[in-house]
């Protein structure tokens, strides 16, 4: 029974640290509107290029992504004051 319940805890333990590292649409700089009738979009690509490939054969526009917001600064290093 102590078996189970600890293959339980890691289990959510392990789900919850994948949650919090799931990509967003604000993380890819490209998009892909697929087809002409569809209209579904997909915000998930790297490059432009990536995105012409997966529309080849298929059909769509790739456009810059309306959500992406760049490369997030680090955090400010402060410097010690000077007189």
């Amino acid at each position: 029974m102590r078996l189970i319940q600890t293959a339980i805890v890691a289990a959510a333990l392990i789900a919850a640290t994948s949650a919090s590292r799931a990509q967003s649409p604000y993380d890819y700089p490209w998009c892909a509107i697929y087809g002409r009738t569809s209209g579904a979009t997909s915000c998930y690509y790297a490059t432009r290029e990536q995105c012409l490939v997966t529309l080849s054969g298929i059909g769509g526009i790739c456009i810059a992504s309306p959500y992406y917001r760049g490369p997030q600064p680090g955090p400010r290093r402060r410097t010690p004051d000077r007189y």
